[in-house]
């Protein structure tokens, strides 16, 4: 995966790659690019708190982090679930079942991860609290790890090779699916 590095300046989720929902697997990859900035948006976070402290811009940050991983990742997981894996599931190797399975499965880690994790950024978000004690610190460190590894074996193995198994008209599909799901394309209120 070749990906640069985030600038400590650059503001997460605020640029990200001109592709759409007609180019569905280029859509998944600029999901895993903002994933890993808001990861990279805690790491900063985490660091800022030991620094300097808690401010504003810590509990900024926290809400960040927070609005992009209670919203967009379970989207995200859902497209995966809805359309990657299931042409792999019925159509792979026994090694792509195996990893196909495994990925589900870190799916569910990474949402029990998350339900414990949004707990101490939601007491700082909300002026609760002013730091992270060292059981979030580790919490927070398997959630990125987790989140890092799985997106390197998406982007490597699971997404390519499900590519290749869906014709272009049900790629087409998959992306009119996707946005429809986030309402994208409606007039907004």
């Amino acid at each position: 995966m070749n990906r640069q590095p985030v600038q400590p300046s650059a503001l997460p989720g605020w640029r990200s790659p001109a592709t759409g929902f007609e180019q569905p697997f280029e859509m998944l990859e600029a999901c895993h690019e903002r994933v890993l900035r808001m990861l990279a948006l805690l790491g900063r976070l985490r660091q800022h708190l030991k620094e300097q402290g808690c401010d504003d811009s810590a509990r900024q940050a926290a809400r960040d982090v927070l609005r992009y991983f209670d919203q967009a990742a379970p989207l995200h997981h859902e497209d995966e679930e809805r359309h990657v894996f299931p042409p792999l599931l019925a159509h792979g190797d026994a090694q792509t079942v195996a990893l196909v399975r495994r990925l589900h499965d870190e799916h569910g880690l990474m949402s029990a991860d998350w339900a414990q994790a949004r707990q101490p950024l939601q007491a700082l978000a909300d002026g609760q609290a002013q730091g992270f004690g060292a059981d979030d610190e580790a919490l927070f460190e398997r959630f990125a790890a987790c989140y890092a590894s799985h997106v390197e074996k998406e982007e490597q193995l699971a997404y390519p090779q499900a590519r290749g198994l869906l014709p272009e008209d049900a790629q087409a599909a998959m992306g009119q699916e996707m946005a429809a799901r986030r309402g994208a394309g409606r007039p907004q209120r």
